[in-house]
Order: structure tokens, then sequence, then C-alpha cells
């Protein structure tokens, strides 16, 4: 027998984020936003967790659009520059934020990164976010689009237990979908679980070591 204990009205001893703090952010990504469309550059927020692949996914697509577009990416991680490293060697220009504590990019650190970049020199930006699958969801950067990297390698039950992550992104990448019988998981049954959240995302199959379902991605994103 399973007896599920939940909190009532105000018994939340955690700490909450400020609903000032969160209407703060918003204001902010309104203006990288704005300034973003000013300069018709195209971001795109990554959010994964740690391991799903975000790094990989983001490699994948500028390599294949390395020369059709004009590409930047902002790196975000608690402390290392492993990721941006990553990045910069298939040929984007690549901003570090490193957060110390923070779970999350947040739209004051994307502005700060922003002011570094040419923005003139640029038509599409990759923002990767903390691997996290919780915070980041609250956090709105300024992007044009959201995308959720996801990998087999997590369960069969990672979407049913994240699923606000799902509710405003656009497009989700289930990634090491050659892991998948390994690991007991069945794509198509996460997919399920993806559209029962949110009917309208985009879902793609992917491999991001290989590259097999980029393209799928790429034209899902309309890119």
């Amino acid at each position: 027998m399973m007896k599920v204990v939940k909190p009532g009205e105000g018994e939340i001893l955690d700490i909450e984020l400020d609903e000032d703090l969160l209407r703060k952010n918003r204001e902010l990504a309104e203006e990288n936003r704005r300034l973003l469309d000013q300069h018709k550059v195209h971001a795109i927020d990554v959010m994964g967790s740690i391991g799903s692949g975000k790094t990989s996914l983001i490699t994948q697509l500028i390599t294949r659009l390395m020369g059709k577009r004009r590409m930047a990416a902002i790196a975000g991680d608690l402390t290392t520059s492993i990721d941006a490293e990553r990045i910069s060697s298939s040929g984007a220009s690549v901003i570090q934020i490193n957060t110390g504590r923070e779970c999350h990019l947040d739209a004051n650190l994307v502005r700060k990164a922003i002011s570094e970049l040419n923005l003139e020199g640029i038509d599409l930006l990759f923002i990767e976010n903390v691997g996290n699958l919780i915070c980041p969801a609250d956090f709105p950067l300024g992007s044009h689009q959201r995308v959720v990297v996801i990998s087999v390698t997590e369960g069969p039950y990672m979407v049913v237990k994240h699923p606000f992550i799902f509710i405003d992104a656009d497009a989700v990448a289930i990634n090491k979908i050659d892991l998948a019988q390994a690991m007991g998981v069945k794509t198509e049954q996460l997919e399920e679980q993806l559209f029962a959240i949110k009917p309208a995302l985009k879902v793609a199959r992917t491999n991001c070591l290989t590259g097999e379902g980029i393209e799928g991605l790429i034209k899902a994103l309309r890119l």
C-alpha cells in the first residue's frame, strides 16, 4: 500500500522564488528579445539534464548549418568551460557563462553574454542552459525557441516526472536512441508522454554522436 503526502497551502518550508524576482527576469528576457530582434538574431535556448547531450546536439547543428547561417553560442555551466571549448571546435564563436552555485541561466546573465557578441555578424544564437530539468523552466532568457534534450539513459519515467519544462518548449530531442533497447526504454512511449503534456511539440529521435535525426530537428525548428 502506498500513501502520497502533499503539502497544504503555505506548508512548504523550502525557500520559494520571490515573484518580484521572476517578474524582473521576465522583463529582462523581453529586453533581450527586443535586442535580438533589432539585430535580426534568432536565439534557441537548449535545456536538459547533465549528460543528456545538449553540447553534442548544438555541435551537430552548427556543423550542419555552417555556411548557411552565421552562428554563435552561449554555454552555461557552474564552473568549467569544457562545453564551450567543445562547441568552439565546431567553428562558432562561443561565450562562456559560469553561474557558480546557480542551477540555471537567467536573463541578466544572458544579457551580459550577448553584450560580448558581435550581433551584426550573426543571425543564429544557441544558448546552452545549465544541466537541469527543473529551474530553467521558470527563467525565460529572451530566446525565440526552447529545445529540451532528453536521453533514454534517464529512464522511461523522466518525462512524466518533470513535465513542466516541456510546457513552454517548442521541440524535444529524444537522444541516445541507440541505447534505448539496452536501457529498456521505448522511444514511442516517451513521445506519447510528451504529446500528452503538449500536443504541439515537435519531437525528433536523435543520436548526437553519429548525427542521426539532426536533419529532422533542423526541419522541425525551421532552421
